[in-house]
């Protein structure tokens, strides 16, 4: 029973860390410098708080293979939007 909890906890961190390591980074514009930009992404919608935001701008940076995005644009008057440039 002990080594099956280990093994749980073993592969819930190693999860964590992976998944971690294909994670886009947030940066700001004197990070971005060193980088190559890649295209950009935007989120919209009803309501959301800036960490659902942030999670939604994250998601679709992974899914255009950046490593990085920056957050140009953002705004909330009643319905939100935001547009970052992403980064290789």
């Amino acid at each position: 029973m002990m080594n099956v909890k280990t093994t749980i906890a073993t592969l819930s961190v190693l999860s964590a860390l992976s998944f971690g390591a294909f994670a886009a980074d947030s940066i700001n514009a004197e990070q971005a410098k060193n980088l190559q930009p890649m295209g950009s992404i935007s989120v919209s919608g009803v309501s959301a708080a800036p960490m659902d935001i942030n999670a939604q701008l994250n998601q679709k940076a992974d899914a255009q293979g950046a490593s990085a995005y920056r957050v140009v644009e953002a705004y909330n008057n009643g319905h939100y939007h935001a547009t970052a440039e992403l980064y290789k």
